[in-house]
């Protein structure tokens, strides 16, 4: 069995090269290469803040924005999904598939694709950034949510309808005290996520830094380039620290 699999890569391996156009390198990619790499050296710190408020600080505080407001809006509405979706909370097997598959079916678009959605509904902007990821997050977070009510043990919830509660009470005083946790760390999680995501939904016209990223990279303006990419790492780097930390103490 181990021979075959590696007979299997190795044949795929050989198969997708070998379907690869020649490629050669152009005469001014040394040059280029030269001019990319000197203006991530020497990046236009000028940039950072500006009067007019077109700078790095607005432009990533704009991705920030679409990143907390889309995994907020996500999580609202990953919570009704979840129980759909989770298996012990319906007796028939048919109603928890239906909401995987929408859930599955949700998942499918990227969040590119999502943004191009929102820009031709609601314009450009930030508005439809933040419509993108939170439409497109309700497939992941809805997906683990689930899983998470799935993996509970829920006995407790037995024991209070046995001795009288209602549905709404065995729902407050046993699942939810459960599965809290587990649904703010994923959150957390995905707003990791979101954040990456939001740098660059701008391409598209959906707000944030990615808009004079593109335009940067455009004009060929490479220190410009190198600024924006240094304030993407450490806005990253910072938010996966403050996040991992605080998933710590959740679970």
């Amino acid at each position: 069995m181990k021979w075959t699999s590696l007979f299997v890569v190795i044949f795929l391996y050989i198969w997708a090269f070998k379907g690869m156009k020649d490629f050669h390198i152009g005469k001014n990619a040394v040059k280029s290469m030269k001019a990319i790499l000197g203006g991530f050296i020497h990046p236009d710190w000028d940039y950072i803040m500006e009067p007019g408020g077109e700078d790095l600080i607005h432009a990533l505080m704009d991705t920030l924005t679409i990143a907390v407001l889309g995994t907020f809006i996500s999580a609202v509405l990953s919570v009704p999904f979840a129980f759909w979706a989770a298996r012990n909370m319906s007796k028939h097997k048919w109603i928890s598939s239906t909401g995987k598959f929408v859930l599955a079916t949700i998942r499918v678009f990227p969040e590119l694709i999502m943004a191009i959605i929102f820009v031709s509904a609601v314009g450009l902007g930030p508005f439809a950034g933040i419509l993108a990821l939170g439409f497109h997050s309700v497939g992941m977070l809805g997906k683990l949510f689930a899983e998470a009510i799935e993996n509970k043990d829920l006995s407790s919830r037995e024991a209070l309808i046995a001795s009288g509660a209602n549905k709404i009470q065995t729902f407050w005083l046993a699942v939810i005290p459960q599965v809290l946790p587990e649904f703010l760390s994923y959150t957390l999680y995905r707003f990791e996520i979101s954040v990456r995501a939001a740098t660059i939904l701008g391409i598209v016209g959906a707000g944030g830094i990615g808009a004079p990223l593109i335009f940067a990279l455009q004009g060929h303006t490479w220190d410009r380039v190198g600024i924006i990419f240094i304030g993407i790492v450490v806005m990253v780097t910072m938010i996966d620290y403050i996040s991992g930390a605080i998933r710590k103490r959740l679970v």
